[in-house]
């Protein structure tokens, strides 16, 4: 920062000028110090100290031009008034291209000190608006950086969070797979498959999660495609031999990602239980956008429902398709028209806002 009393160093090999201006300036409230060539004034820079320089073109040794040339080297050079007895514009311009703050044409009477005495005091108005400002870039770019850093470290943390959580998730499944293989009996085996099925589609997001460079959105094709092979591999899996997926690429927040992969997997082993009593049989998940909608289908061609749901049934697996349509905003429906069992739901591909939800209520 600029002292109350600034310091000038005036380069001039004219004494008698350079006393003048001490006279002039001293008057004016700086403090001026005297160099009397290039040589001297970049010697007295390096001491310190020094606010503001003027600087004459002609001089023995270096000339004005290749002293402002050492001087602008310097970190943090202080702004320089060129001062020319030359009325030559040709130097004025050259002076400014080469980053003086300022030019003026002096006289050997001194008449030109209160136009020096304005050219200085600008120049360093100046130079502290452009230091100020460089201060202030240099922050916000330290802020950027220490943005990126920590949302790189953030990003790090959610992946290893999401790895080891996926990673649980999947080791709890393989559990349930195993028991559900040693049981000999139908209904835990049942519940145990059913069970699996609803951790591997919490697990499915997570590891979507983890081998993605976007934590706030999951592809559910792909999504989709990974749950149903989870299924395929389960107890009940060598009744899927003809389960198919036909996705349309959609992404969605992970939370509601979880809800679809539940209500999917509910619904396939519905059909895998009740739809094909004699065996296996074709069942069809399909996904695709319906306007501002996505629409998703279960369905298949076996025995279809009667007036109410299988009477083998606990209801769980309806319990839990309903809650979670409803954290979907969802509509659920059977299609009528198909010949098997078709289910259909119904959600916005983004969700509307709280505000909104309440206002329709």
């Amino acid at each position: 920062m600029t002292s109350a009393t600034p310091t000038l160093l005036y380069i001039d090999d004219d004494p008698a000028l350079a006393r003048l201006v001490d006279r002039g300036l001293t008057r004016a409230g700086f403090k001026v110090v005297h160099a009397v060539d290039g040589r001297q004034g970049l010697d007295r820079l390096a001491q310190g100290g020094i606010d503001v320089i003027a600087l004459d073109q002609y001089m023995p040794g270096l000339d004005g031009l290749e002293t402002l040339e050492q001087i602008l080297k310097i970190a943090d050079a202080p702004p320089v008034v060129f001062v020319t007895a030359s009325q030559d514009s040709a130097i004025a311009v050259t002076a400014l291209k080469a980053g003086a703050a300022d030019y003026l044409v002096k006289d050997a009477r001194g008449e030109f000190i209160p136009l020096l005495q304005v050219a200085v005091n600008t120049a360093i108005r100046r130079a502290a608006i452009q230091k100020a400002r460089d201060e202030a870039e240099a922050e916000v770019h330290a802020s950027r950086d220490r943005y990126a850093a920590l949302a790189a470290e953030r990003e790090v943390l959610l992946r290893e969070v999401n790895h080891r959580v996926g990673n649980s998730l999947q080791i709890i499944a393989s559990l349930l797979h195993l028991q559900a293989n040693s049981t000999r009996q139908n209904d835990v085996k049942a519940a145990l498959t059913n069970a699996m099925g609803r951790v591997a589609a919490v697990a499915q997001v997570h590891r979507r999660l983890y081998t993605s460079h976007d934590f706030k959105s999951v592809m559910l094709n792909q999504y989709l495609e990974a749950l149903l092979e989870d299924l395929r591999r389960s107890a009940e899996g060598n009744r899927m031999s003809r389960l198919t997926l036909k996705a349309d690429p959609i992404e969605i927040d992970p939370d509601r990602a979880v809800a679809i992969g539940i209500i999917v997997n509910e619904l396939v082993m519905n059909a895998v239980k009740y739809a094909y009593p004699d065996g296996a049989g074709p069942i069809h998940v399909e996904l695709k956008p319906q306007g501002d909608d996505v629409l998703l289908s279960i369905s298949d061609d076996g025995v279809g429902f009667g007036d109410n749901d299988d009477p083998r049934g606990t209801g769980m697996g309806q319990r839990i398709v309903t809650a979670m349509a409803s954290k979907l905003d969802a509509f659920v429906e059977r299609d009528p028209n198909h010949s098997g069992t078709k289910v259909l739901v119904r959600f916005r591909r983004i969700p509307a806002a709280p505000q909104a939800c309440a206002a329709a209520k």
